[in-house]
């Protein structure tokens, strides 16, 4: 959602807030950014921004500290890859527990 906040354009069709998030002009993070907030990883995943943190803490989700303050960033690519290991873990687990044609657990 976009806010009353300041905006100018990157010259290729995208509109950058004063402070430099890049958000396209639909008012969505830019995807192509390297390195996400963890308000950005929340979004992605639909989680809070809370359960975000604590993958982070985990350690189930890599991401490097930067500045004075120690703010969390993760890195796209260690985002996808979470992702993808996130959907081998369910298809393992749905491989294990499958449902009968009933709805109940078949037979191990």
């Amino acid at each position: 959602m976009w806010t009353a906040e300041a905006h100018v354009s990157d010259g290729v069709g995208r509109l950058l807030p004063v402070g430099g998030r890049r958000r396209s002009d639909e008012g969505t993070l830019a995807l192509d950014a390297r390195f996400l907030l963890l308000s950005d990883v929340a979004d992605v995943l639909n989680i809070s921004v809370a359960q975000a943190y604590a993958l982070v803490r985990s350690g189930d989700l890599p991401a490097i500290k930067v500045g004075g303050r120690g703010q969390w960033r993760v890195e796209r690519k260690q985002l996808e890859a979470y992702i993808e290991r996130a959907y081998a873990d369910t298809r393992r687990f749905v491989d294990a527990h499958r449902l009968g044609n009933d709805g109940s657990h078949a037979a191990q």
